[in-house]
């Protein structure tokens, strides 16, 4: 399970290009229940955790990254809301008590790299939810990181910060390893660090994860286009899974 390490620091401005405000917004509408207690599983910085506290609900967020979750407790204070923050691994996922809905955004199921951990985070989630709660998470889909991703390089820059992100997909394990480079500017100097990590996630099909879900106990799955309520298609860069404890909405 891939741990974020000083990545944690520039995560944030390097996703400057992703609407976390809208992608929250669609994540919310699919919770029906006033008053519903979230869990923010591989929460990382906190983005979502925090905009589902400013939006009403109890939320707490948990990540493997002790890092990631230095940096989602202080958005939170910044942002005027009280999030518990957890440092816990989702294939071993434990909670007090019972919650409405288990929220994974931003491929979190991705860097579970085989069905024996895909399918103990969904035993997990259905365990911990009540009847008629949800479990919601993106992938990033087979075709994205087969054909997009793949065997290509990336480049990034920011005024302070910048990266090479070099990728390699096997077909056979249908595993993605990038390979990323990190070049952050020290404060109050023109030099720039270098730093890498490498990240490794795996391709699941859609009818794979469907399957796992159905044995981990959920009732009714859908299955969207990410960012909206419609079909996926085989080109599809992003795949939203609602999983449904039972049939009741």
């Amino acid at each position: 399970m891939q741990v974020y390490g000083r990545f944690s620091g520039i995560y944030d401005k390097l996703m400057g290009d992703v609407n976390r405000e809208e992608w929250a917004s669609y994540l919310l509408s699919f919770i029906k229940k006033e008053n519903a207690h979230i869990v923010d599983v591989a929460c990382g910085t906190g983005e979502f955790s925090w905009r589902f506290a400013k939006s009403g609900y109890n939320t707490v967020g948990m990540d493997i990254s002790e890092d990631m979750l230095f940096v989602a407790a202080e958005k939170a204070r910044k942002n005027g809301v009280t999030v518990p923050f957890v440092c816990q691994d989702m294939r071993e996922l434990s909670l007090h008590k019972k919650v409405d809905v288990i929220s994974c955004a931003c491929d979190g199921v991705n860097y579970l790299q085989n069905d024996e951990d895909a399918y103990a985070f969904f035993e997990r989630a259905r365990s911990f939810l009540k009847r008629g709660g949800i479990l919601m998470f993106d992938v990033s889909s087979e075709y994205k990181l087969e054909n997009i991703l793949s065997c290509n390089t990336f480049a990034f820059e920011e005024e302070d910060c910048a990266y090479i992100w070099q990728n390699m997909y096997d077909p056979v394990s249908r595993l993605v390893k990038m390979d990323v480079t990190f070049f952050e500017k020290k404060e109050n100097t023109d030099v720039y660090e270098r730093f890498c990590e490498t990240h490794i996630q795996r391709a699941y099909k859609q009818e794979e994860l469907r399957a796992l879900l159905k044995k981990a106990g959920f009732e009714k799955i859908r299955v969207y286009d990410a960012f909206t309520k419609n079909e996926p298609s085989e080109k599809s860069e992003r795949l939203q899974f609602i999983a449904f404890t039972d049939e009741e909405e």
